[in-house]
């Protein structure tokens, strides 16, 4: 009988996509959800803003993500995580984000900046359009396993195989050198 891993491949590429180490069998599924923390509130908090069409609310999205991105050691999120869910026996302590995480962070960040921009603006129908963007981004995020931010990131770097490799869909060769989990 062949032995399963207790984790999906999506959630092991999702991992990787993110630009940290290929992870433990017995650890991937918390550290997966781990990494979710960070796009589920900003996922609420940009839900909120469409619902109240709220230049402030996108704007300090904004000042949020992107300062995670710039000061990864000081990410919010992550230290709300590590004050609270990780203090759980068998939790994962968030550490600061590689360079993938950051640059979805970042991308997040100047998207929330231009809603906010745009509604300041009263450019209502361009701030709807990257409002669906934004929540298309997220939802495929949360409930997709996949992350547009980071795989754009790795386009970027010219590191294309690896990035269609992490695909929530890639099922392929699951070995993956050091080499290529590095970013």
């Amino acid at each position: 009988m062949e032995n399963k891993p207790s984790y999906s491949s999506s959630e092991r590429n999702f991992i990787l996509q993110q630009g940290f180490a290929e992870p433990q069998p017995e650890s991937c599924p918390l550290q997966y959800s781990s990494l979710l923390f960070q796009p589920r509130l900003v996922g609420l908090w940009s839900l909120l803003g469409v619902i109240l069409q709220s230049p402030m609310v996108f704007l300090g999205l904004s000042a949020v993500l992107l300062w995670s991105a710039f000061l990864p050691r000081l990410n919010p999120f992550e230290a709300l995580y590590n004050i609270t869910f990780a203090k759980r026996p068998g939790a994962i302590r968030l550490t600061p984000a590689p360079g993938p995480r950051r640059f979805a962070q970042g991308m997040a960040g100047t998207f929330a900046l231009t809603i906010g921009i745009l509604l300041v603006l009263e450019w209502n129908v361009a701030a709807y359009t990257f409002e669906a963007a934004l929540l298309m981004a997220v939802a495929a995020l949360a409930f997709g396993k996949f992350c547009l931010g980071s795989f754009v990131f790795h386009l970027l770097r010219g590191r294309a195989d690896f990035a269609r490799r992490t695909l929530p869909w890639a099922r392929g060769n699951q070995t993956t050198t050091e080499k290529e989990t590095r970013p």
